[in-house]
């Protein structure tokens, strides 16, 4: 059965605030439709099929969603659905080895991925529409002619990547355990949610062939899973390739729906776990909720919202401003397809005991029920609801996502319609009744996750967590050899489908239309016009940042961009904050290396009122004294924080290590404890009065506004923002290293080693700077086609995943090689990764060549489909001079492109013997053995 339907989105405009209440009664009270067309049907077999054509650019997605996450596992076989979504892109019989990940680096793609959650898993990607034919072949032949590949061999190494997976974002992370915790005290052992998507590690090594298979044929059937073409395709061509390619895989069982089960407490339970990583005490508490699209979740989104966002919001008044325990509170509504839970989260100041948080929490709540939530607050944060629905939708692959959840979860694609009219809908005593019914008075988990040492800081009648920490053990993971060819019985198919479909039509390649123009303050303007989505986007760079900071008291610049969003001369930081909300936009100041930066996103209906905002925050910043003391605590508190993030510590140490400890660079943009506490109100204003100027700064706007409006909101800015001289510091590059050094930072029980190799490269702006892109595509920066990752991931399963890459700006970057890797393969990784090196020049050769330009030519299809995309080709162009068209002129260089250049360039900028080798992991266990690498004995940095 197929049919046809429109989705008009209706916009229920809520009655603005402030800036918002130029707009006429007539404006507001009209309706607009913001429509997507889709089609769907299903095939005999079971298949649902949804299509959304959208012209806007010479690009499809395809994602392909099973309904089954961790949630249809079994107890003792945990982390399947997550281990299966990595399996489906190794191999499948007419795909071949390398699969949709090798084919994704011919065709262009966007790069073959998936996510897993507790209730689905998905795959997709976005290629040039001449590709489509392919991907949906590929995707079939995932789903039909997959499992007969997975060997004992595949099975073993996959075990260790997704291992390697859990040890970075959990095991070796700073308070990665509080979910577990969570979940396993919130949730009964036999509910489905009582485990994480991720599973564990003894579940994983367990894991044997046929359980994979038997999971694989319950789940992976063509009635448990929902296509979705999203793009620029005919669809009566692309039904008759679905039913070409999926019709004969056949049905599987019925699969019956798993009944909704919310969480139930009977009572309060308290746990604390001491944490190796955590350097500040964290409470977390939990509320059972209720699941995905219940009628009450859109009141407990805006509750949950209203009590944590911003200056007015009760918890920041208590625990934030008044009582001053922490720099932030995090509060928010989690809803899965079984149940939901309701998640607050509040890391402490250093050394602050959790029991003053907890008791600040509930006087916070005390607060909200005498006071409650207004009017004009509830259609503030309605509104941000809507911009933040728009930009879901704001590509194609976010509407294939959105499409395909709809149709799992709510059983039809129109839902988009009934989805955002619930949102709108919500009224204040909605938000008053769900707090009394799932919050006031109501059982919770709460956890106390404390340094190391520091177990006096746990909430009061805490009991120790049962948290499983893994033992590295030297030698002790699974050896797998996959050199060798295997054989499998093929499955039956009426035609042959070892032949790769043929390309469709090449797009042609499009580069947006960008207008420009310069204000009379010198002022640069530059702008792309897309009326995709009713929304805008737009960012103002003022060069300086860190650059600019006193040597003495670094961080001004991080906290001077944080002071300009603390109100301005006739708003306070509440006011501001409502002002911005009412317009259903966001505006952050963001400060980096070079910049100090405001970004903003809005309706565009609001654009100029919002621009209004920028103006004010700009020119007439508070200088609140209250919140710059605010502000410093928050960054002290963010600098302890990173002292136990390995990553973090790998980031600021391979800084210090390029740069040498004098240069400005060097520094931790926020500063450090001591320059923070130095640094004062006044330095801030005298840093805003030196440099900041127009005549150094750069104004890019993207979406559903014009020209002439652009510059009409521009008109305050040119007339008041004057230009003064701003003399940028030289500094001189430090010189490549003649030889490698070996510096290690030793963070004792690290379950992973963190890597970063590399040295100090190139600007931007130099000749060789893209031709090395290009030469670094089949050594780190393609992905799944990069050696990098089919040796140490692919090969070894040594890491999760490694990359290496060219980040030159206005000023020389560093080419940078970064991972992270399992401990006790430490030696193994750097050395792999040398040997690499070493070679990667020398064996570059003719088919690496054609993979390269293949990725590259045909991926500029897709090279400025978003709008972030267009704005980061707006900042290109603005801060290092390349032409409005250099993406063509970038196709004419690749396929211009030698293996010889490919060798020389390599021979040139990737030399194992002159850099940097950096690694932040246990010295215990590794220190000793990198002296084996050949560059002398490591230095030990702390």
């Amino acid at each position: 059965m197929k049919y046809v339907k429109q989705v008009a989105y209706l916009l229920l405009f809520p009655a603005m605030l402030a800036a918002c209440q130029r707009l006429s009664k007539s404006e507001t009270a009209s309706e607009k439709k913001f429509e997507v067309e889709y089609e769907q049907f299903a095939l005999d077999n079971g298949l649902q099929v949804i299509f959304h054509v959208d012209k806007s650019d010479p690009v499809v997605a395809v994602a392909l969603t099973s309904h089954v996450g961790s949630a249809r596992e079994k107890e003792g076989r945990t982390g399947f659905a997550h281990l299966f979504e990595h399996l489906l892109f190794l191999e499948s019989e007419n795909l071949g080895k390398g699969g949709l990940d090798k084919m994704s680096a011919r065709i262009g793609g966007s790069g073959a991925n998936g996510s897993t959650s507790r209730d689905r898993t998905n795959y997709y990607q976005t290629v040039p529409n001449d590709a489509l034919e392919k991907m949906i072949w590929a995707e079939a032949d995932k789903l039909g002619f997959f499992i007969n590949t997975v060997t004992e061999q595949v099975l073993a190494k996959e075990k260790q990547v997704v291992k390697n997976e859990k040890r970075q974002s959990y095991d070796n992370a700073p308070y990665g355990h509080t979910s577990y915790v969570i979940d396993k005290n919130l949730y009964p052992a036999d509910h489905p949610y009582n485990w994480q998507v991720i599973g564990s590690l003894d579940d994983l090594q367990s894991a044997t062939l046929a359980d994979v298979k038997e999971f694989y044929r319950q789940w992976y059937v063509p009635n448990n899973v929902t296509l979705v073409v999203s793009g620029d395709f005919e669809p009566g061509q692309a039904k008759a390739w679905v039913e070409k390619y999926f019709g004969e895989i056949k049905k599987g069982a019925e699969i019956p729906p798993i009944p909704k089960r919310p969480a139930v407490l009977t009572e309060t339970k308290k746990l604390y776990h001491q944490d190796n990583f955590a350097r500040l005490p964290e409470l977390t508490m939990a509320w059972p909720g209720v699941y995905q699209y219940h009628p009450d979740s859109y009141a407990l989104r805006v509750l949950t919202t209203y009590l944590s966002d911003g200056k007015k919001a009760p918890f920041n008044q208590v625990i934030v401003d008044d009582k001053q325990l922490a720099p932030r509170v995090n509060m928010y509504s989690s809803t899965s397809e079984l149940a939901g839970q309701l998640m607050l989260s509040i890391r402490g100041y250093d050394k602050v005991d959790l029991d003053k948080i907890h008791g600040a929490v509930a006087e916070a709540f005390v607060k909200f029920e005498q006071e409650g939530i207004s009017e004009a607050d509830l259609n503030r944060i309605k509104a941000g609801q809507e911009v933040a629905f728009y930009n879901s939708l704001a590509s194609v692959q976010g509407k294939a996502f959105q499409l395909a959840q709809y149709q799992i979860f709510a059983g039809d694609p129109g839902f988009v319609t009934k989805d955002i009219q619930n949102m709108m809908a919500v009224k204040v005593e909605d938000v008053m009744r769900v707090y009394r019914q799932y919050i006031q008075g109501k059982p919770y988990v709460a956890t106390s996750f404390v340094p190391k040492g520091q177990v006096e800081l746990t909430l009061e009648g805490s009991k120790r967590a049962d948290v499983v920490e893994e033992k590295i053990v030297e030698g002790a993971e699974e050896n797998f050899d996959l050199s060798k060819e295997t054989t499998y019985a093929r499955t039956p198919s009426s035609f042959d489908r070892t032949v790769e479909p043929a390309y469709g039509k090449a797009p042609e390649i499009t580069v947006p239309d960008v207008w420009q123009s310069k204000l009379n303050n010198g002022l640069q303007v530059l702008g792309i016009e897309n009326q995709e989505v009713p929304l805008v986007q737009f960012d103002l760079r003022i060069n300086g940042g860190l650059l600019l900071d006193n040597p003495k008291k670094v961080g001004m610049a991080n906290l001077l961009a944080e002071s300009l969003t603390k109100g301005t001369k006739n708003k306070t930081t509440a006011e501001l904050e409502e002002a911005i909300d009412a317009l259903g936009a966001s505006i952050s100041v963001s400060a980096d290396e070079e910049n100090i930066t405001v970004s903003g996103r809005t309706l565009a209906r609001n654009y100029e009122a919002t621009m209004a905002l920028v103006q004010e925050m700009l020119l007439e910043p508070r200088w609140d004294v209250q919140e710059f003391e605010l502000s410093k605590q928050k960054v002290t508190s963010q600098i302890k924080g990173q002292k136990a993030n390995p990553n973090s510590i790998a980031s600021l140490q391979f800084k210090k290590v390029l740069y040498g400890q004098d240069h400005i660079l060097s520094h931790n943009i926020l500063g450090t404890e001591e320059s923070v506490k130095d640094i004062t109100l006044q330095d801030l204003q005298n840093y805003y009065q030196q440099n900041f100027s127009p005549s150094v700064s750069a104004y890019h706007v993207v979406g559903a506004v014009k020209q002439q409006t652009v510059l009409s909101s521009l008109k305050g800015l040119e007339e008041k923002w004057q230009a003064k001289e701003v003399t940028l510091p030289k500094f001189n590059a430090p010189a490549t290293p003649t030889a490698s050094k070996v510096f290690f930072y030793d963070v004792p029980g690290a379950k992973q080693s963190v890597l970063r190799f590399g040295y100090l490269a190139l600007p931007a702006t130099h000749p060789d700077y893209y031709r090395l892109q290009v030469m670094n595509y089949i050594l780190g920066g393609g992905g799944f086609a990069s050696q990098l990752t089919q040796q140490l991931r692919e090969g070894k399963g040594y890491t999760y995943g490694i990359n290496s890459s060219f980040n030159g700006s206005v000023l020389p970057g560093p080419f940078l090689i970064q991972s992270g890797v399992r401990s006790n393969v430490t030696f193994e990784s750097a050395s792999l990764v040398k040997d690499i090196l070493k070679n990667y020049g020398p064996r570059f050769n003719a088919q690496d060549l054609e993979v390269t330009k293949g990725f590259l030519v045909k991926s500029t299809a897709r090279a400025f489909e978003t709008m972030g995309a267009k704005l980061n080709m707006l900042n290109s162009i603005s801060a290092y001079g390349w032409p409005k068209d250099y993406a063509k002129q970038r196709v004419e260089l690749v396929q211009g492109m030698t293996v010889e250049q490919i060798k020389s360039l390599a021979q040139q900028y990737v030399n194992p013997d002159r850099m940097y080798y950096l690694i932040v992991g246990d010295a215990a266990t590794q220190l000793k053995k990198l002296e084996d690498l050949g560059y002398g004995k490591p230095v030990l940095l702390n």
